[in-house]
């Protein structure tokens, strides 16, 4: 059963990949190519509540998330901000970072913030066929 987050970010028209306990979602928002946001599906608002199980596979949906980015796009860095502010649910919005601005189906998006911290005021405008595009890659290039 999907929480509030996980539609809030879009889900499950924006899932790029589903593990037990995690779902990964295109972020509506591309602060750089390829933000994603690893939401937890379980009713917890504290990364101290999340079950045992939940953090067990946690690391192995990073290690898939970075390999589908790294696959796609060739960040340098990846970030993971787990804020929490507005939307309640553990939840993980993912960065990649780049030294370089990055083509994504004929727009390019740059990283205003490298080497510094992300500029999260400064997501690109893509359109729903560039989003549509990216989703479509990073399923593509999720490890199987």
């Amino acid at each position: 059963m999907a929480n509030q987050t996980m539609l809030r970010f879009g889900y499950p028209q924006s899932l790029v990949a589903e593990a037990e306990h995690w779902v990964v979602l295109l972020r509506p928002e591309q602060v750089t190519a390829g933000c994603l946001v690893l939401a937890c599906k379980e009713d917890v608002t504290s990364l101290g509540q999340i079950t045992s199980a939940a953090g067990t596979e946690l690391p192995g949906v990073v290690a898939a998330i970075e390999t589908a980015l790294s696959a796609t796009y060739g960040p340098e860095k990846f970030n993971y901000l787990a804020l929490m502010m507005v939307d309640p649910h553990v939840h993980f919005h993912v960065i990649p970072r780049y030294a370089r601005a990055v083509e994504v189906a004929g727009s390019t998006i740059p990283d205003p913030g490298w080497p510094k911290q992300p500029n999260l005021a400064a997501a690109a405008t893509l359109t729903a066929d560039q989003m549509d595009q990216m989703l479509g890659d990073l399923k593509s290039n999720w490890p199987k």
